[in-house]
């Protein structure tokens, strides 16, 4: 195996070069657990922890090693290394932590598509569809939907999913598979290109893990039918993994998210909803919030018909979202300004108290 064969290229070759790591493994990231990693490099899959330097100087969690991460390592020993240096991401898909208001969850790096997964059979919802695309476009990210169990529901079902997905939703592809049959496979096989990474977006119980082993051809993935008191999917998938499928596309499965937060993604909500943004150029106000305000453009084609109230509905909640996200990273960042000026004072008073 070579190292382009991981999705390796010449700009993180020559990253290497001009920060003098050729005497250091270069592998990829291949699994999380707890802060320990699992790299691929081309001598073998090496355990991995990083080094406390890179733990004393990470101002937040996108400064650790994620799942498809390129890092220069050191051997020390059989199957174990240390992690000296991540390199330059190309991409990075990340959301809201989940019960840490304005902190991040980075779910993988280096991502060329994200395959987005929603089950036909209930758990289909287009606003989180909306938010996954967000997500991708904030992260410049290629999105894909892929749109499961279609052997569950007939085929006029599935044609009626298809076409609320593309009243909301302008030029993302759109396939429609089974797991069980396999329909759809020929179709999605196209887009699985040899050293580009995949990712795979979705609830718990959509069929990701399944979707993986067919994919790879061998049981890679555990799987489990979905709970019969809930409805719901049970999270089989319990950490972020990557895996080398026979063709050489490198997919990366995840747990199911059962929320999906969007952080800081001004762009992403431009693209996601550019049909308002285009209206919103027309308002009457610079500022307008599009909730009120005469003369607002996106309002006026609201009640014409001829803008869907589901995206404008989902468009002002996520716009809320962000908004109380940036607000409180710029709290937090205030507060951490004021304690580093105390400590800093407390630390100058010290000095003086000793010298005297």
């Amino acid at each position: 195996m070579k190292k382009e064969d991981l999705g390796y290229n010449k700009q993180l070759e020559k990253f290497k070069t001009e920060n003098n790591l050729s005497d250091l493994e270069t592998g990829r990231v291949i699994a999380e657990h707890k802060e320990r990693y699992i790299v691929k490099t081309i001598k073998g899959d090496f355990e991995a922890e990083i080094t406390g330097n890179m733990r004393f100087t990470a101002k937040s969690r996108e400064d650790f090693p994620a799942v498809g991460d390129w890092v220069a390592l050191a051997i020390y020993e059989p199957e174990f290394a240390i992690i000296h240096k991540i390199f330059p991401r190309c991409s990075i898909i990340k959301r809201q932590a989940v019960g840490h208001s304005g902190e991040v969850q980075i779910i993988a790096a280096n991502i060329d598509y994200a395959l987005l997964i929603q089950a036909v059979d209930r758990d289909f919802n287009i606003n989180r569809l909306e938010r996954y695309l967000t997500i991708c476009h904030s992260s410049r990210v290629n999105p894909v939907i892929i749109l499961t169990k279609t052997d569950l529901i007939n085929e006029e079902a599935i044609a009626g999913i298809c076409n609320s997905i593309k009243v909301r939703v302008k030029d993302i592809p759109v396939i429609a598979i089974s797991n069980e049959t396999q329909h759809g496979y020929d179709e999605l096989k196209k887009i699985m290109v040899k050293g580009k990474t995949y990712c795979m977006l979705g609830s718990s119980g959509v069929g990701k893990s399944t979707l993986l082993n067919n994919l790879s051809g061998k049981h890679v993935m555990n799987t489990d039918t979905i709970s019969n008191s809930t409805n719901k999917g049970r999270h089989i998938t319990s950490h972020r993994e990557l895996i080398i499928l026979a063709n050489g596309a490198l997919l990366i499965d995840n747990p199911g998210m059962r929320e999906v937060g969007i952080a800081d993604t001004a762009d992403g909500l431009e693209t996601t909803f550019d049909e308002i943004i285009s209206l919103s150029n027309n308002c009457k106000y610079k500022d307008c919030t599009h909730t009120g305000e005469a003369g607002c453009a996106v309002l006026e084609a609201l009640e014409k018909g001829e803008l869907d109230s589901g995206t404008y509905d989902n468009y002002l909640k996520m716009e809320r979202e962000k908004a109380h996200f940036q607000s409180t990273i710029a709290e937090r960042r205030k507060k951490e300004k004021i304690l580093g000026k105390i400590l800093k004072d407390y630390h100058k008073l010290d000095v003086k108290k000793r010298r005297n």
